[in-house]
């Protein structure tokens, strides 16, 4: 028992982990701020109900308009919008440039970006960001987006997510046929872990399926709940499955067996 529930506490803190890093924002320089539009939308009024659609097939006008309020000259040499689900990169595009901004001083700039490889990469609701790096590659400054990319389904995206659902449907089945087997363990605890890896498989699912279809865009405080609040119901439905027969006999064996050893002890010791 001790080391399913070992297996149970990794799992738990594997979850927690990438929940910790989704919903973590991008480290960048507090005196550095970057304002963002694209197409005309600024980056900072986008949400899943009102996102900011990106066409693969043509590409997307980015206004930046980047404020060093330091003490420092600032130099910016690369500009990315990026997407992240669940602490995975599912499509980044960098731009070399060079824009220099003195102490206390604001500059703006103007860039298209070539999207003709996103049909491939991402499709639906994806919260993206806006960074800023200068020389060494560090994040300077960040904007988080919403973005609406109208991609294809068979994308990176898209294929991640029924790949996902297959193998919820796989564990799912599996767990059902031990059950009705009689197979499963006959440690509740044990039966409750064997359904919680098909109920985190069910939470993904759902957010893979609504940012596809455009319903809910995957952020930290809409995905986390789902997959926990999965994962517990499916652990829940496992724990309190019925004692598998073979294991209700081998209970019934072993007591037997523990009361014929203490009545041949007990015949042993008469006179």
């Amino acid at each position: 028992m001790t080391e399913w529930a070992v297996r149970a506490v990794a799992a738990g803190a594997a979850v927690l982990a990438v929940a910790a890093m989704s919903a973590a924002p991008a480290t960048g320089t507090s005196a550095v701020t970057v304002r963002a539009t694209i197409d005309g939308h600024a980056a900072s009024d986008s949400s899943e109900r009102h996102p900011i659609r990106l066409e693969p097939a043509k590409p997307a006008n980015l206004d930046l308009e980047v404020d060093n309020d330091s003490d420092h000259p600032l130099v910016v040499r690369t500009v990315r919008l990026s997407g992240r689900v669940l602490g995975l990169t599912f499509y980044a595009y960098d731009t070399s440039v060079l824009i220099e901004v003195g102490p206390h001083r604001s500059e703006r700039r103007s860039f298209a970006l070539d999207l003709s490889g996103l049909g491939g990469q991402a499709t639906g609701l994806i919260p993206s960001t806006v960074e800023l790096l200068d020389g060494s590659r560090h994040v300077v400054a960040t904007q988080g987006v919403v973005v609406d990319v109208r991609g294809r389904l068979r994308s990176v995206y898209g294929l991640f997510g029924m790949a996902v659902a297959v193998l919820t449907v796989v564990w799912f089945a599996a767990a059902l046929v031990a059950l009705a087997r009689g197979r499963l363990a006959s440690n509740r605890w044990r039966r409750g872990l064997r359904f919680l890896t098909p109920g985190v498989g069910l939470g993904l699912t759902l957010v893979f399926s609504l940012s596809a279809f455009r319903v809910l865009a995957p952020l930290p405080r809409r995905w986390v709940p789902t997959m926990a609040i999965s994962a517990a119901a499916l652990f829940i439905a496992g724990y309190l499955t019925p004692t598998p027969p073979s294991a209700v006999d081998d209970e019934i064996a072993d007591d037997a067996d523990s009361d014929d050893g203490l009545g041949q002890r007990d015949e042993s010791v008469a006179p």
